[in-house]
């Protein structure tokens, strides 16, 4: 049993140092438009960008975008950052991005998953889910779920990544 423990722990270890060297899965997604978008051209210049994961059926993802959305042109006039709002709803549902999108007041790009492969790759289990990546594709931070506040740590910490 301790020979298991130990070997358990050792490959979460091991994850956990290789995860600090993953990048972005290069996934073809459609956008609200049906148009073919590769993962792997998103960018912004030389800065990191952020993904957002979300699904019109997750009411903490509405809640983490709508809020964002809030101060989402000063942070881009602050420090240029860029969000991919990634919808993983599935061919039920993806009819609604669009309606959702176009009723809302986001500036995101929006991309759709629908057969979630993009999600499988980047290691996402349930929506919402945030990460920051840099301009090489490098994985820098992540977050699962969401609460009042968290969009504040996302800002600090993209702003901490942009100074590096």
């Amino acid at each position: 049993m301790k020979k298991l423990m130990l070997l358990a722990l050792t490959a979460l270890l091991g994850f956990a140092v290789n995860a600090q060297d993953a990048k972005i899965a290069k996934i073809n997604v459609k956008d609200i438009n049906c148009k073919t978008v590769n993962t792997g051209d998103f960018s912004n210049d030389s800065k990191p960008f952020v993904l957002c994961f979300w699904a019109t059926w997750c009411h903490p993802c509405l809640e983490e975008l709508n809020t964002i959305a809030e101060s989402y042109s000063d942070w881009k006039e602050e420090t240029g950052i860029k969000i991919y709002a990634v919808s993983i709803d599935d061919t039920r549902t993806k009819g609604k991005v669009k309606t959702l999108v176009n009723g809302s007041e986001w500036e995101y790009e929006v991309v759709i998953d629908e057969n979630s492969d993009f999600k499988r790759a980047m290691g996402v289990n349930n929506p919402p889910h945030t990460f920051i990546i840099g301009a090489d594709g490098t994985i820098l931070w992540q977050h699962a779920g969401y609460a009042e506040g968290d969009e504040q740590t996302t800002i600090a910490k993209y702003k901490e990544f942009l100074s590096k």
